[in-house]
């Protein structure tokens, strides 16, 4: 009977031995090949679509195109923000500073949208969605909408996720247009040419952006 105990005794204290407690996983954190390009993929592939814009059309820049939506807005409510003006460099005048730089550039812009900048970003959120609509079709795998890294550090909270992506790119965009450029006229397009402000640019945005991001996810 004491050997039976004994035998039993042992049986139990080495099954413990031998198991381990179950991590915690979040059933939303999966590592999925398919989520996302990887970054030389990415990098490749912007690289070709800047080069072709350059040799076909012009260097690429998007930043610009915010400063238009908003004249446009702006312009239904003011007859007088856009008026032609045949002494202006481009033919238009506004009575806004900002929109009548360069000789009423960005006015004539405002009065006549459909130019390749303007369609150019229209076409950027065309082409996520056939991106991320292929994906699907294609794998089953869609993309989650908080990454992995959120997650991680704030839980599933699209909320607060929404609510970074959208201050960070107000302040990168009001960045950008005090530049007179964003990451892709400045630091791509202006990288490509060689252009100074285009390397004092991309410096400012990483030394700016590292601290940021180890300060929020803390890595």
């Amino acid at each position: 009977m004491t050997k039976n105990i004994e035998i039993l005794s042992s049986s139990v204290g080495g099954s413990n031995q031998h198991s381990t407690e179950p991590e915690f996983t979040d059933p939303s954190i999966t590592k999925n090949p398919y989520q996302y390009w990887s970054w030389l993929s990415g990098g490749c592939a912007l690289a070709v679509c800047f080069l072709l814009a350059v040799i076909l059309v012009k260097p690429i820049g998007v930043s610009t195109q915010f400063v238009i939506a908003d004249g446009l807005l702006a312009n239904l409510f003011s007859e007088q923000l856009i008026v032609e003006d045949n002494l202006a460099k481009a033919g238009y005048h506004s009575s806004n500073a900002y929109l009548d730089k360069s000789g009423g550039k960005y006015a004539a812009a405002v009065a006549k949208p459909w130019n390749y900048g303007f369609v150019f970003v229209l076409s950027m959120l065309l082409g996520g969605w056939l991106g991320r609509t292929w994906q699907y079709r294609n794998t089953g795998m869609p993309l989650q909408q908080l990454p992995e890294i959120h997650i991680k550090q704030f839980g599933r909270t699209p909320g607060l996720r929404y609510l970074l992506t959208f201050s960070g790119g107000v302040i990168v965009l009001f960045g950008a247009r005090l530049a007179g450029g964003c990451t892709s006229g400045h630091m791509m397009s202006g990288m490509m040419q060689t252009a100074v402000s285009g390397y004092l640019f991309t410096l400012a945005v990483f030394a700016a952006a590292i601290p940021t991001a180890i300060i929020l996810y803390r890595r």
